[in-house]
């Protein structure tokens, strides 16, 4: 099957590029291996040198980029805009602190000289998603690029013009060839990528499903593997919050990128005192976005990626409602060309209903009225989801205090959930294993290796 451009806001096809068959997808493994060899003793500074390019080429176009994210899944212009911004940051960010976190570290033993010395896997393949689709890439490839790793990536099949074009930045870079390759296979073909002996890790973000098919078979390979899944996050407001910045930062965090994101708020969580003030307030705010053509400036909420993504959203919706679940505002798909849905708020949420067990991927915020703060605590953790959370109240020794007990791989305390080079991102239980970005993203994909020295 082709991967197929199709613009979310028109419905109309843009562009199809065909499939490879297993003989073009070997001979790229291969030459990624090759280069591979060379590029672990290119000094880090050559490599650094390519990244900055990369941060150069990176802002100076763009306008295109983010065009080109808007014209694939929709996502609003502005947000595309800042998405690549993000890109060329974490290419600074690891050209400035990569040789640094790789530097061997001296350890205490019984020997002469003992230390840990890092060096690069070999190919990582990563398998990203479509709704950040330059961001989640270079959150991935950067730091296994400057560790001295190739990186083949395997892109949603609904956005290959972005993975083309980020090939194309890395190429004109200076990126020797075969370090860094789009491939164009289909689902099925990933578990032959896998097991090609020119792969030595992979990393994913995307479902729940897909991970466990991956880890299955990583495993079965004895390959490393780093995965980041779904999310169900909980966004808990105390009496003593905020209500004005928590309200604003409830809508940024449930809304931006139509609701498609992994560390989006999905769950709100609010104890009593505060419960009705907070509907109130919240419902006024999403009623308040602009919802249109992702091309205009002023649209907030955009189509979504695709049209079966918007059917299985409003399934969980119809159903959560028949099951007691209250529509406060939306809750519909919009009468209209393109995959729109209307920003939409669900209330009386409880575990009888759907939207209470699994992630709502798209624009719809469900508020769960705890009947304390420590019942707020266990239906936070009350799912099988774990990736990110937060807490707003002006009592942040306290809100502290909750946080160390909080399932998830982050707890922002008065602050939206948000992922950053310096900062490990991702999650425990079945939001997935081992950590992208800072120095611990970068070591997932290294050998560490012990040298004793009498």
């Amino acid at each position: 099957m082709p991967h197929v451009s199709l613009n979310p806001t028109t419905n109309q096809v843009i562009q199809t590029h065909a499939s490879w068959d297993a003989h073009r997808l070997a001979q790229a493994l291969e030459k990624a291996h090759s280069a591979q060899q060379i590029w672990a003793q290119t000094p880090f500074a050559l490599r650094a040198e390519v990244l900055r390019d990369a941060a150069i080429q990176l802002r100076a176009q763009h306008d295109q980029y983010a065009t080109l994210m808007t014209l694939e899944m929709g996502k609003p212009l502005r947000e595309a805009r800042a998405e690549v911004e993000k890109c060329a940051g974490v290419c600074d960010y690891y050209a400035q602190h990569a040789e640094d976190f790789m530097r061997a570290e001296p350890v205490e033993s019984d020997a002469g000289k003992s230390y840990v010395a890092y060096y690069p896997l070999g190919v990582v393949l990563a398998v990203m998603p479509w709704n950040f689709p330059f961001w989640q890439v270079f959150r991935a490839a950067v730091p296994a690029l400057m560790a001295g790793n190739a990186l083949v990536l395997k892109h949603a099949s609904n956005v290959p013009q972005c993975a083309l074009a980020i090939e194309a930045i890395f190429r004109d870079s200076g990126l020797m060839k075969g370090l860094f390759t789009t491939l164009m296979i289909e689902v099925d073909q990933v578990a032959d990528a896998i097991a090609s002996p020119h792969v030595h890790a992979v990393t994913l973000t995307g479902s729940e499903a897909a991970g466990r098919k991956v880890a299955a078979c990583a495993g079965q390979h004895l390959k490393k593997c780093v995965l980041e899944l779904g999310g169900s996050d909980p966004f808990i407001v105390l009496h003593d919050a905020d209500l004005e910045l928590t309200v604003n930062m409830a809508v940024a965090s449930r809304f931006l990128n139509c609701g498609q994101s992994c560390i989006a708020a999905k769950r709100f969580v609010v104890v009593p005192q505060i419960a009705d003030e907070f509907l109130r307030q919240f419902k006024i705010k999403v009623e308040a976005l602009k919802l249109g053509d992702p091309m205009d400036d002023a649209t907030q909420i955009g189509p979504m990626a695709r049209l079966d993504l918007r059917e299985s959203l409003h399934s969980q919706i119809t159903d959560s409602i028949a099951q007691g679940a209250v529509a406060v505002t939306g809750c519909k798909p919009v009468e209209r060309e393109g995959f729109f849905y209307q920003p939409s708020i669900l209330d009386r949420i409880t575990a009888k209903t759907r939207a209470y067990h699994e992630e709502l991927f798209g624009p719809v915020a469900i508020v769960i009225r705890a009947a304390s703060e420590q019942d707020a605590l266990r239906i936070a953790n009350e799912t099988r989801f774990g990736l990110g959370s937060s807490i707003w109240s002006k009592d942040v020794a306290r809100a502290e205090q909750l946080a160390a007990h909080i399932q998830a791989g982050c707890t922002f305390i008065n602050g939206m959930v948000k992922s950053d080079p310096r900062l490990p991102f991702g999650g425990v239980k079945a939001s997935g294993f081992g950590r992208e970005l800072s120095k611990l993203g970068m070591h997932e994909f290294v050998n560490a290796k012990t040298v004793w020295i009498r």
